[in-house]
């Protein structure tokens, strides 16, 4: 690859050249120009000129967006209503051609026994192993990776790792796009870093990385906009007697595969809780059991706000309650409507906005896309949004409401050490003021705040 004299409104390169044997990762916050590098390379930047331009031919891209891509295509092809009986849509065998002879590399992912599951059933951390093995099954000759190691448990970082490390074997050239200095991997022969528009820094990482570790720091947030009614608000609501979550004898799967059972979880207001384990494990279909987005919520015994499950509660009185964060939600903001919408439609429990709101809403919407910086992307279309730009709104879409319950499932996906450490605040400010109640899943270590005084190993619970 060589890039030389590259300028488009919103990154700027005066010259990158790679080899096929280096192993380059390329560091950049959110908004420093590094998606714009990644839409180069994906041939979907226009507007740029450049005097080099020699990319890798038809590289294989693994993103989030490329994950949202296939998803929306399954939803596309979705047969329930014909099948009258649920559709799994593409399964994972037949991602995988000749999967057969790969079983050891699908072994050590853990992806063995998924063979016979649809790209729906799989949680998000799955998805990306899946569509990694198959770029590699696929033969392809340059791999671009855009922050690989988000979603991933511990051990499925250390295997991608390992077969990360093998790919010059299979003579794929790698290059891998992050937003975290500490998803910089120690085997990386090279390193660049792009910040404001431009790529600032390339050569080899040991000459680099000091560098990086002595820049300047992005700015931090003001204070979060929580008005002084919300806050005034939260005083009887958070008393220890106030049950919000009562689950006994707690269980999930899908056909014959069980992915917990006897799990038992109650929640008081305050109670503060951290959910852990593996991909797959059934982290995100427990939080689904709790909102009521899956069907085993009628057949668990279940209370949510001091109502039983199936006693005939309307599941928008419940929701209303709640505030919620997860890749299944991002996946399924489909809809247009500008960032401002998104937020908005936090008021209403709604996938888009169909309501008339008030200037105090809008005010209040503005307020918290001023905070999270994106107060100048007020009216851009969601869908128009970088994917650490749409789950900043998602955030904000969340958090406006001041919710009873505020559902976190892997929330800073995609963000950058300053975005993930604003939220965390932000997160400890909420219960210092006793605003919500946080059930948050995680499987980064630098995200167990102390603020989380309930810590739940899902896969203890495994069958």
């Amino acid at each position: 690859m060589h890039i030389k004299k590259l300028l488009h409104k919103d990154l700027y390169i005066n010259e990158l050249e790679t080899a096929p044997d280096e192993m380059w990762c390329i560091f950049g916050e959110n908004n420093s120009g590094i998606d714009r590098l990644a839409d180069l390379f994906s041939n979907k930047l226009k507007g740029f000129s450049a005097e080099i331009l020699r990319l890798p031919h038809q590289p294989a891209i693994l993103s989030f967006q490329v994950q949202q891509e296939i998803f929306e295509e399954e939803l596309r092809n979705d047969d329930s209503d014909f099948l009258d009986k649920m559709d799994p849509g593409t399964l994972v065998c037949e991602f995988l051609p000749d999967y057969q002879a790969h079983l050891p590399l699908l072994k050590t992912f853990g992806m063995d026994h998924c063979l016979q599951l649809g790209y729906r059933q799989l949680s998000s951390g799955q998805s990306r192993k899946l569509l990694f093995l198959q770029k590699v099954y696929n033969g392809a000759t340059t791999l671009v990776m855009q922050n690989p190691y988000d979603g991933l448990d511990q051990q499925s970082c250390h295997e991608l790792n390992l077969a990360l490390q093998q790919l010059p074997d299979r003579n794929i050239e790698l290059i891998l796009l992050v937003n975290n200095l500490s998803d910089i991997p120690t085997w990386c022969t090279h390193l660049a870093w792009v910040k404001s528009g431009r790529l600032e820094l390339s050569g080899l990482k040991d000459q680099v990385q000091p560098l990086l570790k002595g820049r300047k720091k992005s700015h931090r947030l003001a204070p979060a906009p929580l008005t002084e009614n919300q806050v005034n608000r939260a005083t009887t609501e958070h008393s220890q007697s106030n049950e919000l979550i009562d689950l006994k004898d707690g269980f999930a799967g899908y056909g014959e595969k069980k992915l917990f059972t006897g799990l038992d979880l109650t929640i008081y207001a305050g109670d503060h809780t951290l959910i852990s384990g593996p991909n797959g494990c059934g982290k995100s279909t427990l939080l689904d059991i709790i909102t009521g987005d899956n069907p085993k919520c009628y057949a668990n015994k279940l209370r949510i706000f001091g109502k039983n499950r199936g006693s005939g509660e309307s599941i928008w009185e419940i929701k209303k309650h709640m505030g919620l964060v997860s890749p299944t939600l991002h996946r399924e903001h489909r809809i247009p409507g500008s960032a401002l919408h998104v937020i908005l439609s936090g008021l209403y429990d709604s996938i888009g906005l169909y309501t008339k709101v008030s200037g105090t809403e809008i005010k209040t919407a503005t307020h918290w896309l001023a905070w999270l910086s994106l107060g100048e992307k007020r009216d851009t279309p969601f869908r128009r949004l970088t994917f650490a730009e749409q789950r900043l709104v998602l955030i904000g879409r969340a958090l406006i409401k001041r919710p009873k319950l505020l559902i976190l499932d892997e929330p800073t996906q995609g963000l950058d050490d300053g975005n993930r450490s604003n939220l965390l605040d932000l997160l400890e400010e909420i219960a210092a003021r006793k605003l919500s109640t946080i059930l948050f899943v995680s499987h980064r270590k630098d995200e167990q705040r102390p603020i989380f005084s309930k810590q739940i190993q899902l896969d203890s619970y495994a069958p």
